[in-house]
């Protein structure tokens, strides 16, 4: 990138910047005219300078143009005009000031509206600058830079950048054109007039940037201890069970505590200097209409200013300060932009990036060369960030397909091997080859889909399975679509991509098959491989079942949940669930479940809302149970501060009763005290909703305070009826999705559709016992591969933390399987699992890859099968030994 921010503005921005000088240029003649007529109107028509020949009229709006003598002399009339009295032109005068205002106005307006234009397309043209820099982040760079960094830099420090850009180059046009022209037409009207105003600006653009100077450095300060801050709370977050294991949360506290007073010194600084800068520039802003008057109103009385003059004079110093005031704020921006650009392009500097022909892609429709063999390591040598040597002399040529394994007792040596064959490690000595192409010079477009890494600290991103597992198939394919209309006008003014994401980014003929089935039914084959089938089944079995996209499950679900009935009454284990029934309570579903009788969808009907929500305590209210309700929350609250008054955070019965969170106990103590001595109204309408909301959550029998009779039961049926009624004919209709035996709970998961009830919290294996039913059924219904299907559905959440650590590094196993590359590197990812699975698996990878190249970093001998690798070599500290060649012996050491 460009160093210089103005050479990088200019450059991508000259034309538009070129129209708005035309404007701006265009709109001077105007606002000097606007200048010039309050003289006229005070001189001609107030004081009838117009009429001073006698004449009841004057000539108003004639235009002519009077010819120099090298071209003959005389006038050339335009427009006779018209004539008017005294009245007549003052009020022509006066509209026609009126029409420059509001031409000015709109000059004003386009031009805002052009630079703001231009400032957000060069901020979104800097912002995809930066994010495509980010892409060429070398591996090296990767350690040293924290990604809450960039993200702060690309995403809020060059916000003020780009604000600024729109104004440039034109701003100071704008503005000391409309200084000049102000200053001008003062000195035109008075000399003396004119110097003292020079002289105010002069030292106001001397000593005002001077101070602003050290705030400028002040804020340089600012922001990089900002971006430490940032930094710092992303460090927290991102390992906070650190933080909890080793009783850090004091000293992590103390820490930012003494971040943020450093902060806050600093910037209280800046605010002092700032409003110093402010006072004194209002100071001499406002000490200039005293010269004005003094002064002026001297020459007034003498005769030579006339009051016309002078009030125009008045007049056009009233537009000057601002502009000027602007400039000075300009020119501050200026500097402190600029300090923000460089030390942006300090952070994307080019001796940390890739070379940019190693990212070109790929066009579409042409399929990149396979890996040419033999595969050459020549005398490699690396070392790691601090210069500590980590592998000395390691040299071999092999064809492919290589099958290698790489062991070490204690020495970082087989990793780093692996990660400089996946290019993760780019700075080494030596030469890494794959027939006549040097590794570090490969375009991404053949390392990407050829070689596949899987290491042992998973990557994986927030959102669902399947996005993270067919990553590696994201590459644009001949039928993608390209953005159109203004979406395309802009990305062409801005240079950013022209192909729309969405459908046309997932190459299928690189996993092998056709289509969005056959491409899910290879992730569930490679997730089994690597021992998470059942596991995404389970996923699947908590799943939403979209209709629009499974239309065979969601028809199937039905016919499954009576086949599910039928059997467990068979079998006599009918007492496992309580189905629902419309017209009957049911005891294993919580008090709201049984009041909504359905999942709510709309966020009034959800958790603690539905306690403040007013359609639902108004039917409770017309069957004369609100009341009721909301003193069983009472006693709820009553008993659970008993039970837990003693009790640490976190013991296991918070979570049984999962009713009240050990900070919330001293509140409801307050709450719990004032009913028993004052009854309901002795509560806040607040304090009511929190009590009810502990009975909407309250089961009998998973609970057992013995709260619920029949006849609140029977009550709360009732109350169901009313709200169905009511939701029916109000706007909030399909807030809530009802049961119905006879159709798909679109927004309730795939296992609670089977069973259509719920468990009974009696009996103690009721769901293994209720899972193995349900599994058993989804497989004679041949239904597994479409709850599968759901399951790739499921939501990994940020960096995968949803799942566990040995299913992070299971599916970054997988993804790089399902490309199908001519080499899988596995770093070190076995020692995620147990021994005999690890072997498991790594059989089946080897069969799946046949006559492919495979390099494992193993962490025992025992693991390199002999069936599987042709070469085993292990390194004694940083020099490698050849324990086992099936072939030609390498030369190595």
């Amino acid at each position: 990138m460009e160093r210089n921010l103005f050479r990088y503005v200019w450059r991508h921005s000259r034309r538009d910047q070129l129209v708005i000088f035309a404007v701006v240029l265009a709109s001077l003649p105007f606002y000097y005219w606007s200048l010039d007529l309050p003289k006229r109107i005070v001189n001609e028509a107030i004081q009838g300078g117009a009429f001073r020949s006698g004449l009841p009229t004057t000539d108003f709006l004639k235009l002519g143009v009077e010819l120099p003598s090298y071209l003959g002399g005389g006038y050339v009339s335009i427009h006779d005009g018209y004539k008017v009295g005294q009245i007549g032109l003052l009020f022509g005068l006066s509209s026609l000031f009126l029409f420059f205002v509001l031409v000015n106005g709109a000059f004003k307006y386009w031009i805002n509206v052009a630079k703001g234009a231009l400032g957000e397309r060069m901020l979104r043209r800097l912002r995809f600058d930066l994010f495509s820099i980010v892409l060429r982040f070398t591996p090296e760079t990767q350690k040293t830079v924290k990604s809450s960094e960039t993200a702060t830099m690309i995403k809020d420090e060059v916000e003020p950048i780009g604000g600024f850009i729109g104004d440039a180059f034109s701003q100071p046009l704008l503005l000391g054109s409309q200084a000049i022209t102000a200053m001008t037409f003062i000195m035109l009207q008075n000399v003396w007039l004119g110097l003292i105003a020079g002289g105010i600006v002069a030292i106001q653009f001397t000593v005002i940037p001077r101070m602003r100077r050290v705030q400028l450095r002040l804020g340089k300060q600012r922001q990089i201890l900002s971006r430490r801050l940032a930094g710092k709370v992303s460090e927290v977050v991102d390992d906070l069970e650190a933080v909890h294991d080793n009783d850090a949360t004091a000293y992590e506290r103390a820490d930012v505590s003494e971040r943020l007073y450093t902060l806050f010194d600093l910037r209280f600084r800046i605010y002092k200097w700032k409003f110093m800068v402010k006072f004194l520039n209002n100071l001499l802003a406002q000490i200039t209409p005293f010269f004005f008057y003094a002064v002026g109103g001297y020459f007034a009385l003498k005769g030579t200013l006339d009051i016309g003059q002078l009030v125009a004079v008045i007049a056009a110093y009233r537009d000057l300060p601002p502009p000027l005031k602007e400039l000075i704020d300009w020119d501050q921006q200026r500097l402190d932009v600029q300090i923000k650009y460089e030390q942006v392009v300090q952070q994307f500097s080019p001796d940390r990036l890739l070379p940019g022909e190693t990212l070109a892609p790929l066009p579409p429709g042409v399929e990149p060369p396979h890996l040419q063999g033999p595969v050459a390591l020549a005398d490699l040598h690396i070392t790691d960030s601090h210069g500590l040597v980590l592998v000395e002399h390691l040299s071999f040529t092999r064809a492919l397909p290589l099958r290698i394994a790489l062991v070490a007792q204690d020495s970082a040596a087989p990793g780093a091997v692996a990660r400089v064959l996946a290019r993760r490690i780019t700075e080494y000595r030596g030469a890494v080859t794959f027939g006549d192409l040097e590794l570090s010079r490969m375009p991404e477009h053949l390392t990407g889909r050829r070689i596949a890494y899987a290491g042992p600290e998973p990557v994986l991103f927030a959102g669902s399975l399947r996005e993270n597992l067919v990553y590696g198939l994201r590459h644009r394919q001949q039928d993608a679509p390209e953005l159109t209309g203004a979406r395309r006008m802009e990305a062409l003014r801005t240079e950013g991509a022209l192909e729309a994401t969405g459908e046309g980014w997932l190459d299928l003929e690189l996993a092998g098959v056709d289509d969005a089935t056959a491409l899910d039914a290879r992730l569930t084959d490679v997730l089994e491989l690597v021992g998470m089938r059942e596991t995404l089944l389970k996923l699947g079995m908590w799943g939403l079942v979209d209709p629009e996209r499974y239309p065979r499950l969601a028809e199937k679900v039905v016919e499954a949940r009576k086949v599910v009935r039928q059997r467990l009454e068979e079998q006599g284990l009918s007492n496992l669930i309580e189905p629902f029934d419309f017209e009957l309570y049911n005891n294993q579903a919580t008090v709201a479940e049984n009041l909504l009788f359905g999942v709510p969808v709309h966020a009034d009907f959800m958790g603690e809302a539905l306690a403040e929500n007013r359609l639902a305590t108004r039917v409770l209210d017309a069957e004369d149970i609100l009341d009721a309700l909301t003193s069983m929350g009472a006693s709820i609250a009553a008993t659970m501060n008993e039970i837990f008054r003693d009790l640490p955070p976190g013991h296991p019965l918070f979570e049984q009763f999962s009713f009240i969170d050990a900070d919330e106990i001293a509140d409801f103590d307050d709450i719990v005290a004032r009913w028993k001595s004052r009854g309901l109204k002795g509560l806040t309408h607040d304090e009511r909703a929190r009590l009810l909301a502990l009975t909407l959550d309250y089961i009998e029998p998973k609970h057992r305070l013995g709260l619920l009779n029949d006849d609140l039961r029977q009550a709360l049926v009732r109350a169901r009826k009313r709200l169905h009624d009511a939701l029916a004919g109000s706007p909030l209709r399909g807030a809530v999705e009802f049961y119905d035996p006879d159709r798909l709970t679109v927004a309730a998961p795939l296992r609670n559709n089977l069973a259509f009830g719920r468990l009974s919290h009696s009996v103690a294996d009721a769901l293994p016992r209720i899972t193995a039913q349900t599994t058993e059924l989804i497989d004679e219904l041949a239904l597994r591969l479409d709850v599968e299907r759901v399951g790739l559905d499921y939501q990994i959440g940020p960096a995968g933390r949803l799942l566990s650590a040995e299913h992070r590094v299971a599916v970054y196993i997988a993804r790089g399987l399902i490309k199908n590359p001519d080499m899988l590197i596995l770093d070190g990812v076995f020692a995620a699992f147990g021994e005999n699975h690890a072997r498991e698996m790594l059989s089946a990878i080897s069969e799946r890859m046949a006559g492919k190249s495979i390099v494992a970093v193993l962490h025992g001998e025992t693991l390199a099968d002999p069936e599987v690798f042709d070469m085993l070599v292990r390194f004694e500290g940083v020099h490698p030994v050849v324990v086992r060649d099936h072939h030609a012996a390498p030369a190595a050491g």
